[in-house]
């Protein structure tokens, strides 16, 4: 029967609400109560870091401590069960408990021993599979955290009945993330038979590559960015090892959580709208130029940015764009933290126009919504962007997004100028100022013929992005990734 329910086991480094460093969370915290909501047995694993306290979520001990063999002796662990979710899609949530290796620490990656750590989940999760006494028909498994359990699953698992037929989806979230150590990590993992790729350098493994060479089915988070991995300039060292494996590779775009972003219930900003009252939505762009300290005009267009401040995030193109940008009758607000480099150059730009930008050096979550509820435009001029889920949080707030067409933002925005009447926001390709220019120049344009605007604006509020449409692909994967599970 093919369309009976799945048992899914979804592993991931991080999720939201638990512990959150990048996107992977948002995605590992939605995603799975996505799958729940069409009627899937779908539960969590992750690690129970120090950071994660029986005070704010419920813990619960399964069993007793169980062993894995890993390293010169056998490692303790706990296993504990917890939930996320409301009570229409509660997903089980089960946490691996190594106080060496976990408990014991204050934060997810950025240790000397993470290959170690990493390896201690992914045998953890496998054998906690077996004190459950649940087996899973697929494991979803993650970024590099994660890879050595399609590896383990292709090469040590064969020789047990119990793992010999669960199938296996690799999904890559950022390529540039490899888990590169050393080749004595498998005498660490106990796993002798695990065969040296022609992608790894000398003496190394690379647990990204390891995940891609075995897993039954790999997937990045946006179809295009599956077709960019498999050239050299994207590829990050491993296109030759997706080339071959390109027949498995597939792309599939993350989604928004709707209940979290939507202007028409958000607490955090002032003046609450949705697609039908428009209007309301001056309100908060006043409330944004006053808390930035511009001066309150409505009808200049404000121009926002949520983002890390890092050369593939675009940051190199910034300094031009924003002089050529403030030179204009425009305003410019910045929210994001990263390289110095970049604090300085954006610091530079506002005291040369201190009445038309603003920068907020932090990380702020209450201003970030109140930037995409407030902006007339949302900038994302990325280098790489693997998915990207801010310019569809400002789709949904209504703030038309102007984006390079790359990885997600080309699969999400679709250009009004090449799509009139069906565009989105506004697009760019070449990696330039003068091309990002250019689109702003298109939105500044458009931005002035207020009937097109509004359209562009409830077009993209319009948009379906939520997980509900994701999940869907997700299951299709799940469900292929079972049918060539062993060829």
């Amino acid at each position: 029967m093919t369309n009976k329910p799945l048992k899914i086991l979804f592993l991931a480094a991080e999720a939201v609400p638990f512990a959150k460093v990048g996107g992977l969370a948002d995605v590992a915290g939605s995603l799975p109560r996505a799958i729940k909501a069409l009627g899937h047995d779908v539960r969590l694993m992750m690690p129970r870091y120090g950071t994660i306290r029986s005070n704010q979520f419920p813990m619960e001990k399964i069993g007793n401590p169980f062993f894995i063999s890993v390293g010169p002796e056998k490692e303790r662990v706990h296993l504990i069960r917890s939930t996320m979710g409301g009570k229409s899609a509660q997903v089980p949530v089960y946490l691996i408990w190594n106080d060496l290796y976990f408990s014991s620490r204050d934060r997810v990656y950025g240790f000397e021993d993470d290959a170690q750590r990493f390896a201690v989940f992914g045998q953890a999760a496998l054998a906690a599979l077996q004190l459950l006494d649940w087996k899973p028909d697929v494991i979803h498994t993650n970024d590099w955290h994660t890879g050595i359990v399609p590896t383990w699953l292709k090469t040590e698992g064969q020789k047990d009945p119990f793992y010999r037929d669960v199938a296996t989806l690799f999904t890559i979230h950022n390529l540039a993330y490899q888990g590169i150590t050393g080749r004595l990590i498998l005498i660490f993992a106990q796993m002798e038979y695990v065969t040296h790729l022609s992608v790894e350098q000398p003496g190394t493994v690379n647990w990204m590559a390891q995940g891609i060479a075995h897993a039954d089915l790999i997937n990045t988070v946006s179809p295009r960015y599956a077709q960019e991995v498999l050239t050299p300039e994207m590829g990050m060292g491993l296109a030759s090892l997706l080339e071959k494996r390109k027949d498995r590779l597939f792309g599939v775009v993350n989604g928004i959580d709707y209940e979290q972003w939507n202007p028409a219930t958000d607490q955090d900003i002032p003046h609450r709208f949705d697609a039908v009252g428009l209007d309301r939505r001056i309100g908060n762009k006043t409330a944004l130029q006053q808390q930035a300290r511009l001066p309150v005009r409505p009808e200049v267009p404000l121009v926002g940015m949520v983002t890390r401040l890092d050369q593939v995030k675009g940051m190199d193109l910034m300094e031009p764009v924003l002089e050529w940008l403030l030179e204009r009758e425009a305003q410019f607000i910045l929210l994001g933290t990263g390289a110095p480099q970049y604090h300085e150059m954006f610091k530079r730009v506002q005291a040369r126009f201190p009445n038309r930008m603003r920068a907020f050096l932090k990380f702020d979550e209450v201003l970030a919504r109140r930037i995409y509820a407030g902006a007339d435009m949302f900038l994302m001029p990325s280098g790489v962007e693997p998915c990207g889920l801010g310019q569809m949080i400002a789709m949904r707030y209504g703030c038309v997004p102007v984006v390079r067409a790359t990885g997600g933002l080309a699969d999400t925005v679709s250009d009004n100028t090449t799509k009139r009447g069906r565009g989105t926001g506004f697009t760019f390709t070449d990696y330039t100022p003068e091309a990002c220019q250019e689109a702003l120049e298109r939105a500044l344009e458009t931005y002035n013929k207020k009937p097109s605007w509004r359209s562009i604006q409830q077009r993209g509020m319009a948009t379906d992005f939520s997980w509900s449409v994701s999940a869907e692909e997700y299951i299709k994967l799940y469900r292929q990734a079972i049918k060539v599970h062993g060829t």
